[in-house]
């Protein structure tokens, strides 16, 4: 252990994994280290016999829950955009040769006390029961104008500079209501707060076409996919793909301390009274617990059914989201449901989860506009944890950590996170053409 590398990797949750696997492609030296015996970290997946002992503290499950070790179930549930940019960077590196995806059936709004499905285009907009008739036309043109935009095209802007025009003002010319605008801030432009309203057009517009072409992509009744076995294999996968390109990988590394010279700059890691040396050290928020702030903490029930969730047109895997101002709260609410039909339970057995950002202490209470669309439960398991974020200056100490997981139920987030940091490392803006 004693070599010089140009980034040590401090734990192996799916963002730390990506960003191990893209900076070996890069031609970085990569030494990657887990205090964990297992990959994953926080985003693990977990069998029912693990999640039982985790939360009642034995490993004894009930019999008519099915089979302990058929349960694939992730403890940080996203769905993947199919035209999305995880996607395109796990086709570019082919990490998608050690995972098999399928589409999701279904992506649904709560509006008014009931289900949706989310209406993405102009044909979809008159079908839409979330409208009325005259309500139906005017979503129309606005989605045709979102369809038709193209930003090295001049005419398609129809006179509007979507860089200097909000989207409040963009959505006022088509006279839209404000529940439509809501579904289409939330539900299709995945927005977790209403600041975009007076945010440039041009980024909900590209939020917008993004699920549009997404929702094409496979002809199926979501934008998104998710892979067989759920999330687990997603971290191993990067991982191998670091080490086909030269990355070192080590877990069950107690302690992982990180040494800093006398100016404060991280110049190696210790473990087990070795110590590698660095020119950059790359972490989650519990390697380095004194350079990051609590932000938020995240409310999450998981729930093991025997049916899919009512109103869903009988969708083996959805998500559903709940826009906060249908729920009078301060932050969106989120369903995802995903079955054996991806491999993730025994034969004839449903999971889901509600998450959102936390606003009190009791989760059974917050969480339950949420749970009261799933319909009869077999098990419900309620959780929360805190939500991290990085305040040191990375150009000073040499540290770049990540941010914890948010409550979304899809990778959006997650990936904007890691492409940053990215750049950040690299000191590149975007990531290179390799992966786009």
């Amino acid at each position: 252990m004693d070599e010089e590398y140009d980034v040590i990797v401090l734990g192996t949750g799916l963002k730390e994994c990506i960003l191990s696997g893209i900076l070996s492609v890069d031609g970085l030296k990569v030494l990657h280290m887990d205090r964990n015996d297992y990959y994953g970290g926080e985003s693990t997946s977990l069998n029912l016999a693990k999640i039982w002992k985790r939360f009642k503290g034995s490993d004894t499950t009930p019999d008519h829950l099915g089979v302990s070790k058929e349960y694939n179930v992730d403890m940080v549930p996203k769905f993947m955009m199919a035209n999305g940019a995880l996607v395109r960077v796990l086709i570019r590196t082919s990490v998608t040769k050690y995972l098999n995806f399928k589409a999701v059936d279904g992506s649904f709004v709560y509006n008014n006390g009931k289900i949706h499905k989310v209406p993405a285009t102009d044909v979809e907009a008159l079908k839409s029961n979330l409208m009325g008739l005259f309500e139906k036309r005017r979503a129309r043109k606005f989605f045709i104008y979102v369809q038709d935009y193209e930003e090295d095209d001049a005419k398609s802007h129809e006179g509007l500079d979507l860089h200097k025009v909000t989207t409040r003002e963009l959505i006022s010319k088509y006279g839209l209501e404000d529940d439509t605008v809501d579904f289409i801030g939330h539900a299709l432009a995945l927005h977790r707060d209403d600041n975009y309203l007076d945010e440039p057009a041009i980024d909900t517009v590209k939020r917008m076409k993004l699920y549009a072409e997404s929702l094409a992509r496979f002809q199926g009744g979501s934008p998104y996919i998710y892979p067989l076995y759920g999330l687990g294999e997603l971290p191993q996968a990067f991982a191998r793909l670091s080490a086909v390109y030269g990355g070192t990988y080590m877990l069950n590394k107690p302690e992982c301390k990180v040494e800093f010279d006398e100016s404060g700059k991280a110049f190696g890691v210790t473990s087990e009274g070795e110590t590698a040396k660095c020119k950059k050290v790359v972490c989650d928020p519990s390697y380095l617990p004194d350079k990051v702030k609590k932000v938020g903490r995240v409310a999450r029930a998981i729930c093991i059914m025997k049916h899919p969730i009512p109103d869903t047109k009988d969708s083996h895997s959805v998500q559903i989201i709940l826009p906060k101002k249908q729920l009078k709260r301060k932050s969106d609410m989120y369903v995802f449901c995903c079955s054996y039909a991806h491999n993730v339970a025994p034969k004839g057995k449903f999971v889901a989860f509600v998450s959102t950002e936390a606003e009190t202490d009791k989760p059974e209470i917050e969480l339950k506009p949420g749970i009261d669309l799933l319909g009869p439960v077999e098990e419900t398991f309620f959780d929360m944890y805190d939500r991290f974020e990085p305040v040191n200056a990375a150009e000073e100490d040499n540290c770049f950590l990540t941010t914890s997981y948010d409550a979304t139920t899809h990778f959006e987030t997650t990936v904007k996170d890691v492409l940053a940091l990215y750049s950040k490392i690299t000191g590149k803006v975007i990531v290179p053409a390799l992966f786009f």
